[in-house]
């Protein structure tokens, strides 16, 4: 029988991700060209990350139903079964007939024929229970952490860490909200134009609604922004609010220097540059030449003439013989308050992982710190909801630089969107914070420190 393009180039990113680690977000970005329908694109999509959101409560069912674990599974089946399970409970529209034969049909086809009548039998028994909720299924007397991580799909050490750090009621709001496609926001690189930009986005199509935090964003709810001017030319680009917060904490005035330290994908160094003025010295850095032959493009795109890229690994001393007046250090993290964005991560991290990035995030911010101006301001910041890799990697650095001290984070006044209260973003400690359940943005961490 024939097998949709949707469920089969789901099923090839999900084994591709199950076997290579690849990252979801790169696959799709390369196997949705213009040679695939808009539908079957976006029903791909769907399946893929809603798959890895669920990944853990689907095991669970898969475990349940064929009395193994899934690491005594072939990863071609394993697959299958998650792809089947997912379409079953999560997308009502989808008959469970195509779900379960293209998933068995699949497995034929990757010369598992074997394995056919396990998954036939497995979809079978999940079809006839997919309406059932599944905290009636999980065992009695589990702990908290591990009940919640089954329910709500997220690993049990990371849930336990959450109940600890944020309580059971805050918990449960994150882990809701990561099971949830976030939105989809638009940064503009001169506000000045955003009239024009909305008014290319109704002529495309484009449903819209303005930010949640910031008053210049915008949230695409509909439509395909690639067909605009403004993408095209680099006048918009897709970046999330809390991360277009971020540069602007640097307060940046005409003539400034700029180093950022950890630039790629360049989003952040885009708006520092345009804010220190063609004249101004602007150094991005960061140590894969790739990313920065990326990066390169996107500047010139934008117009952004002003950068000088530069290749090096930032936990190390520096090359440079002059101070800046402004720095950021967006550090490489875990991405713990990107996991509805980027839904592997919460399968691949380790509690190790955190005590590594904490280790490197010292290094950078420490190197930092050797570069700035006697009055210049250095914004630290991390996509991260971790304490190993925020507060304390400041503390840490603080305790051997001596001679700076941070300062509380300043929102600029006309930045925010209407009704936001400040309060709920900087702390009685001045470090910015954004929580997803409560921002509807990745969660962002953000200090200043300046010379004492």
């Amino acid at each position: 029988m024939p097998i949709s393009p949707a469920r089969q180039i789901a099923y090839d990113i999900l084994l591709r991700g199950e076997t290579e680690r690849a990252y979801a977000s790169e696959l799709l970005y390369s196997r949705l060209d213009a040679d695939v329908a808009a539908r079957d694109a976006a029903l791909a999509t769907e399946i893929v990350l809603g798959a890895l959101r669920w990944q853990g409560l689907l095991d669970f069912f898969i475990e349940r139903y064929t009395g193994k674990k899934t690491a005594r599974l072939d990863s071609e089946v394993l697959v299958a079964l998650r792809l089947g399970i997912y379409q079953l409970r999560f997308l009502s529209r989808i008959p469970a007939r195509a779900a379960v034969n293209e998933s068995a049909e699949i497995v034929k086809r990757t010369r598992k024929k074997s394995a056919v009548a396990l998954v036939n039998a497995v979809l079978h028994r999940a079809a006839e229970e997919k309406d059932h909720a599944a905290e009636g299924m999980i065992p009695a007397g589990l702990p908290l952490a591990e009940s919640l991580a089954i329910l709500f799909s997220h690993p049990a050490w990371l849930v336990e860490r959450w109940i600890a750090q944020f309580g059971e009621a805050r918990t449960r709001e994150l882990l809701a909200v990561n099971n949830q496609p976030p939105n989809q926001a638009c940064a503009i690189a001169d506000s000045v134009r955003k009239e024009e930009v909305l008014r290319e986005f109704r002529m495309a199509g484009v449903e819209h609604s303005p930010g949640k935090l910031l008053r210049d964003a915008i949230i695409v709810r509909g439509g395909n922004i690639a067909r605009t001017r403004a993408f095209r030319d680099g006048a918009i680009t897709i970046q999330d609010e809390a991360s277009q917060l971020v540069p602007l904490l640097l307060h940046v005035t005409r003539g400034d220097s700029l180093l950022d330290l950890c630039a790629a994908p360049g989003g952040k160094t885009l708006a520092l540059a345009r804010a220190a003025g063609a004249n101004a010295m602007v150094v991005a850095s960061d140590r894969h030449e790739k990313r920065l032959r990326q990066m390169s493009e996107r500047l010139k795109k934008a117009g952004a003439a002003n950068v000088k890229l530069v290749a090096l690994d930032g936990a190390t001393s520096l090359p440079f013989r002059r101070k800046f007046d402004r720095i950021l250090v967006d550090a490489p993290c875990s991405g713990t308050g990107t996991l509805a964005r980027n839904p592997e991560i919460r399968w691949r991290l380790t509690p190790e992982d955190l005590a590594e990035l904490h280790r490197q995030q010292v290094a950078l911010l420490s190197s930092a710190l050797d570069c700035l101006a006697p009055r210049g301001k250095l914004i630290y910041s991390t996509c991260s909801l971790e304490a190993e890799e925020n507060d304390e990697v400041v503390h840490e650095v603080l305790e051997k630089h001596a001679n700076f001290a941070t300062s509380p984070v300043e929102i600029p006044s006309d930045a925010l969107a209407p009704d936001v209260p400040l309060e709920d973003l900087v702390g009685a400690d001045g470090f910015l914070r954004t929580f997803p359940p409560e921002t509807r943005t990745d969660g962002f961490f953000a200090a200043m420190l300046r010379a004492t």
